[in-house]
């Protein structure tokens, strides 16, 4: 096998023919710029020609550590720059800038990747732009019902989540806290009970109102006079409904939060992909971090955080080629959303079939953050 070191050096771990190969091919392009973008297009130029029509699968790959990183994602929907104007766009790239902030802070000072990820959803969860926590939509009966769900990527796997919350200010530090509770034996608590456990944690608890808002309550309006239609996926430009985060920290440890209000006009006690493990969050330090946003039904039933992951295991692909491929079998049996993923390696994989997903990362190596909606 070989992988590469700085300055584009390389070693040979293992050796086969196509080793060989492949040395040879790289060693060609030695001349031309630097930059891991080009080893990345190279590396994927090879397993395309050579890969696939040598053994079917290429077992080499050029493994371009780019150290500590975070992405996150703050929903995905029926978003156009028609829709948006200038200051509106502005609003929510300042916001996913500051959530990136936060995450990094965290990570530059080698923190663990559990706590960059809970706090960079927890400034989402604050922000009304997105919902999630203070920006949560409203069910059919005009109440907030909040859900979240982390997970860290050692072979353990541990994992918290909560739903049905209805004062509990920030989801996702509860669901960190059911899963780093020694005395917990749980991963999963949701109503009453888990506010309860939240309240003896002293945790945040807020009154149910401080999740009005003008604009969630507007389209919750909108939706009882148009027949209970999800306008935040249908109608408007909203993101479909959640926000999420995965870090890998300097110990290559994965950690994937997601949180969210869920649908607009949804039916009371309706509990979506967001706190489902597997579902709309997944880690795994040998495969890679997903969180995911969009259809819940649809990532329930076809399992979409964990597929990214099982197929990077078991049919090799790179972080971008099984989100890719994901989101686009997804596409195709009708459901819409995306996902972010990133790997030990800090690949970060940003695919959505909707009009826009708001969506950035940010890497320690440089402390540029970097962030999309269209």
């Amino acid at each position: 096998m070989i992988t590469w070191g700085e300055n584009c050096s390389y070693k040979i771990t293992s050796v086969c023919p196509y080793d060989i190969i492949k040395l040879f091919f790289f060693t060609k392009f030695l001349t031309m710029p630097k930059s891991i973008g080009c080893l990345s297009v190279l590396n994927d130029l090879y397993t395309s020609i050579l890969g696939d029509k040598l053994y079917g699968k290429s077992r080499l790959k050029v493994e371009i550590d780019h150290g500590p990183t975070l992405v996150i994602h703050g929903g995905a929907g029926i978003i156009t720059c028609k829709q948006f104007s200038l200051q509106n766009q502005e609003e929510y790239i300042d916001a996913l800038k500051k959530s990136l902030m936060a995450g990094y802070k965290i990570l530059l000072n080698g923190g663990n990747s559990i706590d960059v990820v809970e706090a960079a959803v927890r400034i989402m969860e604050d922000c009304p732009l997105f919902n999630a926590g203070k920006g949560s939509v409203f069910t059919i009966s005009g109440k907030n019902e909040l859900e979240s769900s982390i997970m860290i990527g050692t072979s353990d796997h541990p994992a918290g989540a909560s739903t049905l919350l209805h004062t509990v200010k920030n989801p996702i530090t509860l669901a960190k806290t059911l899963l780093l509770d020694p005395e917990n034996r749980h991963v999963f608590l949701g109503g009453v009970e888990a506010e309860e456990y939240a309240k003896k944690k002293g945790l945040g608890i807020v009154d149910p109102c401080y999740f009005w808002t003008k604009r969630r309550w507007k389209q919750h309006l909108e939706g009882l006079e148009n027949g209970n239609k999800n306008l935040a996926t249908d109608l408007n430009p909203y993101p479909k409904g959640t926000v999420g985060a995965v870090a890998v920290d300097k110990n290559g440890i994965i950690a994937t939060a997601t949180s969210t209000g869920g649908w607009n006009n949804k039916k009371d006690g309706r509990i979506g992909d967001t706190p489902l493990i597997a579902c709309g969050t997944w880690a795994d330090n040998e495969t890679c971090g997903v969180s995911g946003t969009g259809d819940g039904e649809f990532f329930i039933r076809y399992g979409v955080a964990q597929d990214v992951s099982s197929r990077m295991r078991y049919l090799g692909e790179s972080v971008n080629q099984a989100a890719d491929g994901v989101v686009k079998n997804l596409g195709k049996v009708g459901g819409s959303g995306g996902v972010i993923a990133l790997d030990k390696y800090g690949n970060v994989a940003m695919p959505f079939n909707t009009g826009g997903m708001y969506r950035g990362y940010i890497r320690v190596s440089d402390g540029i953050p970097y962030v999309y909606i269209f």
